[in-house]
This record gives structure tokens, sequence and C-alpha cells, in this order.
């Protein structure tokens, strides 16, 4: 497990973060994202999607559950806190997901528990920081995303 922690100072440094991260990643992977309510996460959502090629808008699913985009890889936008059942996540389908030809990022996903979680994954979680901006801590869970973890130190430089 490879942990990676970088400042955010507003939320284009949190679309950015999210943009260079989506550029990383290919299909079949999954990003846990968590953190406090208005943390940041569907800002870094956001930036997974710009980095992935998609274009329009991007919003929350948190009525919807599931959104799901077009770009160079499909992206499938997911956010489990209105869920009363972690276990309704099976009926979602959201092994489908985690198993399939995209990239699904989880809004809330630690929500969902260890067994409900695929075996490898990156978690992402925002944390504000006591001079106003955030942290974001990544964490690879599974050699491909320590690989992802290591590009990522080298594009973002010494601070990462």
């Amino acid at each position: 497990m490879t942990l990676v922690r970088i400042w955010l100072k507003d939320e284009m440094a949190t679309r950015e973060l999210g943009r260079v991260l989506g550029g990383l990643l290919e299909p079949g992977d999954v990003v846990i994202l968590t953190g406090e309510l208005g943390a940041g996460k569907t800002t870094l959502a956001q930036g997974l999607a710009r980095g992935l090629g998609v274009k329009g808008r991007i919003t929350s699913p948190s009525f919807t559950l599931i959104q799901e985009y077009e770009g160079r890889i499909p992206f499938f936008h997911v956010d489990i806190y209105r869920l009363e059942d972690p276990e309704a996540a099976l009926e979602l389908g959201l092994d489908e997901y985690f198993y399939g030809g995209g990239v699904t990022a989880v809004e809330w996903g630690r929500l969902l528990g260890e067994e409900l979680l695929p075996p490898e994954y990156l978690e992402v979680s925002l944390e504000y920081g006591p001079e106003g901006g955030r942290y974001a801590v990544l964490t690879g869970r599974g050699s491909r995303y320590v690989r992802i973890l290591e590009e990522l130190k080298k594009l973002a430089g010494p601070g990462a």
C-alpha cells in the first residue's frame, strides 16, 4: 500500500488533481472518494472525467446514484451517500461497473465496507486543512494503484 498526500489550495487545484489522475487511469480502474460533506469529492470526480476525455457538464449523482459518461474511456460516477443499506449497491449492479470496461469513481465508497469493494482500488480521501484548503490523501490498494501513485508523484513534483 502506498500513500501520497497533496495540498489543494482551492477548487481549481482539486479539479486539476482529478484531471491529472484521470489521465493515468485505464479501463477497470476504481477510485473510492471519501471525505466530509462539501470536501470536494464531486469536484475531484469532475476533474477525473476531464482527464478521461469526457466533454460536457459533470453533475453529482446524489439522486440518480449513477451517472455514465463517454470519453476516451467510459466514466461511471457513483454516489452511494443516500443508499440506506450497502447491500443495495449489489442491486445497482455496482460489481458490473467495478469489473467493466470503464473507470468507476464512487463517492462515499467506504460506506460499502471492505466486503463489497473490489480487492484493489485507489482511495482518495479529502480532508479539510487548517489553512482553509484541503489535503488529498491518496492510498493505492494493490500493485496497479501503487504504480499510478508513483507516476502521479513524478508528475506532481517534490511536494507530493
